[in-house]
């Protein structure tokens, strides 16, 4: 084996970057509300430990964060996306590839080095990523990407137990088959609810048992993604991260307003920001789309009375640009617009999803390699200034949007916008 696998995790990423701004936040419990303030998408450490769950509406356990001293803010996904950035490109020095999992995960390819080099890599690289951007991270380290991720988790439980810093890397045999008995079977990254069931069915309740099980057992219940895991598990690198995460099949861009909308002229716009939204998460994930379904809703209880529709429509290419489905957009509202309501939610699906490789083209339709290249240039824009720097006009601006989600207790977004830095005062 030439090569190792190390699983960098951001700890509590979305509390930990609000900390780096705001020091008052770092001996404070911290819980991040989803879109419109509903409900609790991120907590840092103090809010898992009281039993706060995740997805809780914020209502039902306003009593218990009041109690506990918690600062509840609205999420700022500007500066979350940009602290990844930084996060990664701290990592690509350090490593002889990268592969970005989620916004808080990547996984890096390392040189196969002996066991003590490779923990003064992960305590090195956990501090300089704390030193340069202030966020902590965990560093799982194994000869597969699956015995990485089974490292972070022991690294994880290691440092609440008051063991260590956060760095892990996976023991050779025999001791890596003990750990392994101590690693539930439904916790296997890319095991879901269904094969854990199965496992235990018959028998099989730890990552040990569920590698020691038949190759061809495995395939026939599990398929070809299930046999690869156990080799993993066995420490035969055979997994890419397109195996484990599932193929789409429908990509969903929806939000509530912030108050209800009561022109098509909003509503319009908003499809247009979806469309545009949805189209760039195609193009980030590599993925073509030819089918589009829009749909509009009020609010379920309350005057005037309950109304919800959709429409779907299927264009004439596959596509990953976001003209096409914004001119379907406003088409597909015209049916199902109905006029003196108040509108609370509105949104796009696109459906009919594959990977970007060439597709029979439409017999009256034209494939444009200029489209494309305006697409790229678009996305490198963005990604360069950031999000919405370039966009649809259609989608209106970004500050002038009167249907935009409440974000009452937003932080700042202080990398990326020159008029929210802090001010300091001599």
């Amino acid at each position: 084996m030439d090569r190792v696998f190390a699983l960098i995790d951001c700890e509590n990423f979305y509390a930990s970057c609000e900390r780096v701004f705001d020091p008052a936040l770092r001996d404070r419990p911290v819980a991040i509300l989803s879109n419109n303030d509903g409900c609790v998408i991120a907590r840092s450490e103090e809010v898992k430990q009281a039993g706060v769950p995740m997805g809780a509406p914020v209502f039902k356990w306003q009593e218990e964060l009041g109690e506990m001293g918690a600062e509840i803010l609205s999420s700022n996904y500007t500066l979350y996306g940009d602290m990844s950035r930084r996060v990664h490109s701290i990592l690509e020095e350090e490593a002889l590839a990268l592969e970005r999992y989620s916004i808080d995960e990547a996984f890096l390819t390392l040189p196969a080095l002996k066991s003590e080099r490779l923990q003064e890599w992960a305590d090195r690289v956990r501090r300089k990523v704390r030193r340069h951007v202030g966020v902590p991270v965990r560093v799982g380290i194994g000869s597969t990407k699956t015995l990485a991720k089974v490292a972070d988790e022991n690294a994880k439980a290691r440092k609440r137990a008051g063991w260590g810093q956060g760095t892990y890397v996976c023991p050779d045999e025999p001791k890596r088959e003990k750990l392994l008995r101590r690693v539930p079977v439904g916790d296997i990254w890319g095991i879901g609810s269904a094969y854990e069931e199965t496992l235990r069915e018959k028998g099989v309740a730890t990552a040990a048992g569920f590698r020691a099980l038949p190759d061809p057992w495995i395939r026939s219940e599990m398929t070809v993604v299930g046999l690869r895991t156990a080799w993993e598990l066995r420490g035969k690198s055979c997994l890419d991260l397109e195996l484990v995460r599932p193929d789409r099949k429908t990509l969903v861009r929806s939000r509530s307003f912030g108050q209800r909308v009561e022109t098509k002229a909003d509503l319009r716009e908003a499809l247009a920001k979806h469309a545009q939204r949805a189209a760039e998460k195609l193009r980030e994930e590599s993925l073509v789309a030819k089918g589009i379904k829009v749909f509009i809703s009020t609010k379920r209880f309350g005057d005037p009375p309950y109304y919800s529709n959709g429409v779907a429509a299927s264009l004439g290419a596959h596509t990953a640009r976001a003209a096409p489905f914004l001119r379907a957009s406003r088409r597909l509202l015209e049916p199902i617009y109905r006029d003196g309501y108040g509108y609370k939610k509105a949104g796009v699906c696109l459906y009919d999803i594959h990977p970007s490789r060439p597709h029979q083209e439409s017999l009256f339709g034209r494939r444009r390699p200029e489209d494309e290249d305006l697409m790229d240039a678009v996305d490198r824009i963005n990604q360069t200034y950031g999000k919405e720097t370039v966009g649809l006009a259609a989608a209106g601006l970004p500050g002038e949007r009167s249907w935009t989600m409440k974000r009452q207790k937003r932080s700042p977004r202080y990398t990326t916008r020159w008029d929210e830095l802090p001010i300091a005062f001599t």
